[in-house]
C-alpha cells in the first residue's frame, strides 16, 4: 500500500461506515472499492460486495464497517475520506479525496494529475 505505517488509507464518516455495515448484513465480508476507466473526466470508482479478502486487497475496518481498496486503487485513494449523503433527490456514497484534479459536472467521473 502506497501509505504512512499506523495511519488509515481511507477513513469513513459515521454515516458511510453505517451504511456499509448495512449493506454488508450478515453475510457479506465487505465492501471493495477501486475504479475503472470512463466517464468524461476519465475514471469513475467503483464498488463491490465481496466474501472474501483479495491478498493484495487494503482491508480497512472503522466502526465495524470493513472496506477493501483494490491494488489499482491505492495509490489514488491514500488520504480519501469516504461520506454517505441522503438528500431529497439522491443518496450515495460521496468520496471527498485531496487526489482528484478534476471532476465532471455530474460528480461521477474524475481525473487524477499524471505526472
Amino acid at each position: 500500500m502506497f501509505g504512512i505505517p499506523g495511519k488509515s488509507p481511507v477513513t469513513l464518516t459515521p454515516a458511510a461506515a453505517a451504511q456499509i455495515r448495512k449493506l454488508m448484513g450478515g453475510d457479506k465480508f465487505g465492501l471493495r472499492i477501486g475504479l475503472k476507466k470512463g466517464g468524461c473526466a476519465g475514471m469513475e470508482y467503483t464498488m463491490e460486495y465481496v466474501d472474501a479478502a483479495d491478498p493484495a486487497d487494503e482491508v480497512v475496518e472503522q466502526d465495524g464497517a470493513r472496506v477493501l481498496i483494490a491494488p489499482m486503487a491505492q495509490m489514488f485513494l491514500f488520504g480519501t475520506e469516504i461520506d454517505y449523503k441522503t438528500s431529497l433527490l439522491e443518496s450515495g456514497f460521496v468520496f471527498n479525496n485531496p487526489n482528484v484534479v478534476e471532476a465532471c459536472g455530474c460528480g461521477e467521473s474524475i481525473r487524477f494529475e499524471t505526472g
